[in-house]
Parts: C-alpha cells; sequence; structure tokens
C-alpha cells in the first residue's frame, strides 16, 4: 500500500469504494504503478467507462455521452491529484 496521503473522492463518484490500493500494470507498456484506494477506486471506475462506452458503440453514440462526461472528470481528477500515475496508466 502506498504511503502517500489519501485523496478524497469527489462527490459526484458513484463507482466501487476500495478500503487498499494496489499495484497497477498498463497494459499497453508493461509499466506499473503503485495507487492509494482512492486513485485505484477511481483508476476502476474510469476503465469501467471505458468499456462500457466501446459496448454500446462507442464515443460518436449520443447514448454514450454521459458517461463519457463522468469518465472525463474521473480522468481529470486523476490528472490532479496524481500526475505521474495518470501519465504511466491512462495518458
Amino acid at each position: 500500500m502506498s504511503t502517500k496521503t489519501q485523496k478524497p473522492l469527489p462527490k459526484w463518484f458513484n463507482g466501487m469504494l476500495y478500503t487498499e490500493g494496489d499495484t497497477v500494470t498498463n497494459p499497453f507498456s508493461g509499466e506499473s504503478y503503485e495507487l492509494t484506494a482512492a486513485e485505484l477506486s477511481m483508476y476502476d471506475f474510469i476503465i469501467g467507462c471505458q468499456h462500457v462506452i466501446d459496448l454500446r458503440g462507442g464515443v460518436f453514440n449520443p447514448a454514450t455521452a454521459n458517461l463519457q462526461k463522468q469518465m472525463a472528470k474521473g480522468l481529470s481528477w486523476f490528472r490532479q491529484n496524481n500526475p505521474k500515475a495518470y501519465m504511466v496508466l491512462l495518458d
């Protein structure tokens, strides 16, 4: 578990809230980063949004617009709270 201070998740976050962090590996680069519980919760939320958007026809399907907004908020939160992990895992 990371020794970093936990940053609270935003009020709009409605994903699974984990109690422990873990190490996540970027499937494309193979690089890994240790995340706090909050960061891991947001990371999984972002990846989940991405999968559902893809399953529902992608970013050009108007039905995914709200999910795309939620994902963008998650990416923004992650970028602000842990820019190094963002660059390794999500950029």
